[in-house]
């Protein structure tokens, strides 16, 4: 839209120019008033055409300034939460990572203090199934984490294209 405004505007005034050259050229022949007057009238409108064009022009520049300002805010703010969720899913991985190292000394503790009991046995194999999820809790925790990782590699590639487009935008709007 601003380049074709602004294709617009420099198309005004090049056919401003050529009115009033042709007015200077008819006024020499002896152009007649009505004629002048017309002419008159119709570079009054396309000056004024042109100035209602550079004025939406630049409102729309501030407009489209505004819009990117805000989105990079909003990116912004959604890569702060995302490396949050990503420091949480850290901390809850080392906690979960804590608690199955716990639960495998003990485990060991108890394979050898009760070896040769049923019920040890029993204890035994509730230890593993516990071990068990943990390690399965594990594994959809690094999968989060993961998934999270990506998700904010993504996040970072829009911040950069978005203060790319920034950069091309705002001296377009300046001039």
């Amino acid at each position: 839209q601003l380049l074709e405004a602004k294709a617009s505007l420099s198309l005004a005034r090049t056919q401003h120019v050529l009115q009033l050259q042709q007015a200077k050229a008819q006024m020499r022949n002896m152009v007649p008033k009505s004629q002048f007057e017309q002419l008159q009238t119709s570079l009054r409108e396309e000056q004024r055409k042109a100035r209602q064009l550079q004025e939406d022009l630049h409102r729309q520049a501030e407009q489209a300034c505004g819009q990117l300002a805000r989105t990079q805010e909003e990116h912004e703010r959604l890569l702060q939460a995302a490396g949050e969720r990503v420091e949480g899913l850290e901390r809850d991985l080392r906690n979960a990572e804590a608690v199955l190292t716990e639960k495998a000394a003990r485990l060991k503790g108890v394979e050898a203090q009760l070896s040769g009991n049923t019920r040890s046995k029993l204890l035994i194999e509730d230890l593993h199934e516990g071990n068990r999820e943990l390690a399965k809790a594990l594994r959809v925790a690094e999968l989060k984490q993961k998934c999270t990782e990506e998700k904010n590699q993504a996040l970072e590639e829009q911040v950069l294209a978005l203060k790319h487009l920034i950069r091309e935008i705002t001296p377009a709007s300046l001039s």
